[in-house]
């Protein structure tokens, strides 16, 4: 398989006075799922669509395997991308969109019918696209995605319209495809699913990277010394580990997130006046937590709180 890396370096792109990259970076390397993650307006879709040569940066570059999008001859052959599952011509059945797919890049029948297979979409093939639900859409499009064998593969927001079953089934196929030594970009908004799919993740804000780290080392940098605590008795061990020095939450009724003292301190601090505890333990981190606390000045669009009065 050839070089399958996705490269971003330092781009640069402006709509009049608004910014919507300003230096973006990152790798998405051969052999892992990178999630491309950030709120609205971060300019992820602007990214991606300078990798495919679709919008012109400013400046800066944007490279598959070390050459622009392009530049490539047969570029299915080298990058599949799923940007838009609806954008397709509703008259045509799902297997001659594909087949207008493959004539382009020199591809035969047997492609088409291989990819369908392996979405699949085999039952649904001969029936007019415009008929299809959004995870059939979906299917559609990472089967187009696929069709010249690429060794990357991008996918903006791909389980958007996904019932459950294919939530499980794509988390597992981008796993697969990546174990094949392919890289695989993923644009997605289900920190939930990245966690249990993603490598690597690249959150980004206002047009920029915030983070590019493995999943493993966010989550545990999101998790720092906070323990949780389940207690019988909140409101007197709430009072005791602040004047202990801790910061404490309580996040739901009778548990407590402890942060700035570990969990031994906590331990000799509620014996030492005989408090309750059933429960406790070093918090792990979410995905999503790691990625509020990331993005939380980025945020481009947030809705006003609402008040108990109507």
């Amino acid at each position: 398989m050839s070089d399958a890396t996705i490269e971003v370096a330092g781009l640069r792109k402006r709509y009049g006075s608004t910014a919507a990259l300003d230096g973006m970076s990152f790798t998405a390397e051969p052999g892992r799922v990178t999630g491309f993650v950030g709120p609205n307006g971060a300019g992820k879709s602007t990214t991606m669509r300078i990798i495919l040569g679709l919008h012109t940066a400013d400046s800066g570059r944007a490279l598959v395997g070390g050459r622009p999008y392009r530049s490539l001859r047969s570029p299915l052959r080298y990058l599949g991308a799923l940007l838009d599952a609806s954008a397709l011509h509703p008259a045509r059945t799902g297997r001659n969109h594909l087949l207008w797919l493959a004539r382009s890049q020199g591809l035969g029948r047997g492609r088409v019918d291989e990819v369908v297979e392996l979405v699949g979409l085999a039952s649904a093939s001969r029936r007019p696209a415009g008929g299809y639900s959004l995870g059939m859409q979906q299917r559609l499009g990472l089967a187009a995605a696929l069709l010249a064998d690429p060794p990357a593969i991008m996918l903006d927001e791909p389980f958007n319209g996904m019932d459950p079953e294919g939530i499980v089934w794509l988390r597992r196929f981008l796993r697969t495809l990546a174990g094949q030594g392919r890289a695989v970009l993923v644009s997605s908004h289900l920190m939930g699913e990245l966690q249990g799919m993603a490598d690597h993740v690249v959150v980004v804000g206002r047009g920029r990277v915030i983070a590019d780290s493995s999943v493993a080392d966010l989550i545990a940098a999101a998790s720092g010394d906070r323990v949780r605590v389940r207690t019988s008795a909140a409101g007197a061990v709430v009072a005791a580990l602040t004047a202990a020095g801790a910061d404490v939450t309580e996040t739901a009724a009778g548990v407590l997130s402890v942060r700035g003292l570990g969990a031994e301190r906590v331990v000799a601090v509620l014996t030492a006046r005989g408090l309750p505890f059933s429960e406790l333990a070093p918090h792990r981190a979410t995905l999503e937590e790691a990625y509020f606390d990331l993005t939380s000045d980025a945020v481009e669009y947030r809705a006003a709180a609402t008040g108990a009065s109507s």
